[in-house]
């Protein structure tokens, strides 16, 4: 499975509108409905005082036309006065009617009962200061109701002209006895208040209209007002629970999205083979370590069964799984279709969620082969110290003795006569003694510690001095030798000498492969930004898979003649220098040495390092 993250785009949306934004708002939108409520409150208190106040002074006159068309009558008395009252107080909305003095006891109200007694106290009716033009408060009733109050001056005949209102007092007086009088003493008394019409009625008129209907509608409006301002409370709560959940989502869904790509690239670039599989058995992830290991794609491998790309060991692996088991660091030998035979640790366990539910198989696949090849090496490093200790101490006892034997032998072929048995014995001993010498000088260099002195040397032209060496041999040989140096090459940090050492071992090797002439290729080249290449190729007889892994081994050769440190010799020089020899090798078709040198000392450590991890 790959994963290729794409680039995030800015979307545009109530998600990323901040919080504060939409609280602002909707404060500012209650804000303005509270506003908008409290001024028409106060526009609806000021029409309802309007309209009441219009319908009292209304009211007054219409009274105040009344009594002066009685007036015109001479029937008219007291008790038309108080029918006229009683019948107006019964209009729907009027709550009372009420004609008092300038103390403020009752003259005339729509309730008889009511009539002489006191309506307001005098400090009350100076407080008033009733005037021409009709003034309004807010009174409460003997029931506790609430009413709205226009009062002013009573003047039955306008203008100011109360003789005709008294004349009309006094026949009342003198037609209906005492309560004539009554009715009289509150009509007709009168005194001046400095009007400009002359004389003004110190009489005063009240209506008390029902306030109820207006109350109700106020009322009605507030409770408007409550719901809407709740309604976008609400809203506004509502919105804002809902930006927090969406912010809560996405930035939930965004660590999801970024925690899942930071696991599928760890998981993907593992050095390690993984491998799972879902509920259903089938494979559902393979990473490119498993690939290489399986050789097959995840594309192929989607939706199979493991059985059909993992060896036949799969179906016990799986039995321990479902019962649970985890296996941990198991080592096998697996056999992959299109490959040998891989050494691999496996590990496996069985992924479970939170509720006990299946969720798949996890096997783990560590390729071991560069483990094996690594532990080969140690393996062959700690012998070849064994060797080389053993080896320096019996050239030491050996090369003492060896020096008397040939000067013996020497003497003796001095004394015989020439193609005489004995100085062809003689010289038998001769030329094994130097080669036994040959041995020990070989086995001294082999067992030496490798004391480098490098120095930045052109490796071309130490190539080039190394051929011009083994030029006769590869001529008597009808061998052609191909050098293709690479001219980007830079100075490379060795021991000239330790090297050419190396490099003239592999020449000999080579020329002594091709019996029957061949080509040798010397090829260098730049491997990386951290190693020079040196690829030595010779078209000869090859190397048999079974001999590969033995070749760098002291005393192991396939020649009549040979020692079999050469190559081990090789490997050790090329080792001191920080650096790594391969071979390859086909029968029939020839063997390729490979040389990798780092360029200098830094990289060479951080080469290894990065090796080791």
């Amino acid at each position: 499975m790959r994963f290729n993250p794409s680039n995030r785009q800015h979307r545009a949306g109530l998600a990323t509108v901040p919080a504060w934004v939409l609280v602002g708002a909707v404060v500012i939108l209650l804000a303005i409905v509270v506003t908008l409520a409290v001024r028409n409150f106060n526009r609806e208190k000021q029409h309802m005082a309007d309209i009441l106040s219009e319908k009292g002074a209304a009211l007054i006159r219409a009274f105040e036309s009344g009594a002066r068309t009685g007036m015109m009558d001479r029937m008219w008395g007291k008790s038309q006065a108080q029918t006229l009252l009683e019948e107006m107080a019964r209009q729907p909305g009027i709550l009372y009617m009420v004609i008092t003095d300038r103390d403020g006891r009752i003259l005339a109200d729509n309730d008889r009962i009511r009539i002489g007694g006191q309506f307001l106290n005098k400090a009350a009716m100076e407080s008033l200061r009733p005037g021409m033009k009709e003034r309004w408060r807010l009174a409460v009733t003997a029931d506790g109701r609430q009413a709205f109050e226009v009062f002013r001056y009573f003047r039955p005949l306008g203008g100011g002209d109360s003789d005709a209102w008294r004349r009309t007092c006094r026949h009342e007086h003198g037609a209906h006895g005492s309560m004539g009088r009554d009715w009289t003493r509150g009509c007709c008394s009168s005194r001046n208040a400095g009007g400009s019409g002359g004389g003004v009625d110190a009489d005063v008129i009240f209506v008390g209209l029902d306030v109820a209907p207006f109350e109700a509608a106020r009322q009605e409006d507030i409770r408007n007002t409550i719901v809407i301002s709740a309604v976008l409370v609400l809203l506004g709560l509502g919105g804002f629970l809902s930006l927090f959940w969406i912010q809560n989502y996405q930035t939930t869904r965004r660590l999801l999205q970024d925690t899942s790509a930071f696991a599928t690239e760890v998981v993907a670039n593992l050095p390690v083979g993984v491998i799972a599989t879902g509920p259903d058995g089938r494979i559902a992830f393979l990473n490119e370590a498993a690939e290489a290991i399986t050789g097959h794609t995840f594309e192929a491998a989607r939706g199979t069964t493991p059985d059909r790309i993992l060896p036949e060991d799969w179906d016990s692996l799986k039995r321990l799984l479902d019962k649970g088991k985890t296996l941990l660091e198991r080592e096998m030998e697996c056999s992959f279709s299109g490959g040998g035979s891989v050494p691999l640790s496996v590990s496996g366990t069985r992924i479970v969620n939170e509720e006990g539910y299946l969720v798949g198989h996890l096997l783990i696949l560590r390729d071991l082969r560069e483990v094996r090849s690594l532990q080969e090496e140690i393996r062959r490093q700690e012998k070849l110290a064994a060797l080389g200790g053993m080896a320096a101490g019996i050239a030491h006892e050996i090369r003492n003795p060896l020096s008397s034997i040939k000067g013996l032998a020497t003497l003796f072929n001095d004394r015989f006569e020439e193609g005489s048995e004995e100085k062809e014995a003689a010289g038998v001993m001769l030329r094994e003694v130097d080669r036994l010498n040959r041995v020990i000088s070989e086995l001294l260099e082999f067992a030496r510690p490798s004391d480098l002195k490098p120095k930045a040397v052109d490796l071309n032209e130490l190539l080039e001095h190394s051929v011009r060496l083994v030029q006769q041999d590869a001529k008597g040989k009808a061998i052609r030798i191909e050098l293709s140096p690479y001219s980007g090459l830079p100075p490379v940090p060795i021991d000239p000498d330790r090297f050419s050492q190396a490099v003239l071992n592999l020449f000999l090797n080579a020329i002594q492969a091709m019996d029957k002439g061949g080509v040798l290729s010397i090829e260098t080249s730049l491997s990386d930004d951290l190693h020079v290449m040196v690829r030595v190729a010779d078209t000869g007889g090859g190397i048999s898979p079974r001999d590969l892994g033995k070749i760098f081994d002291p005393y192991f050769t396939t020649k009549p003649t040979g020692t079999g440190l050469g190559l081990a010799i090789v490997h050790k020089i090329i080792e001191a220098h920080k650096g790594k020899v391969r071979v390859e090798s086909a029968v029939g078709k020839g063997t390729v040495f490979t040389i990798l040198i780092p360029l200098s000392a830094d990289k060479a450590a951080a080469e290894q390092t990065h090796d080791g991890s």
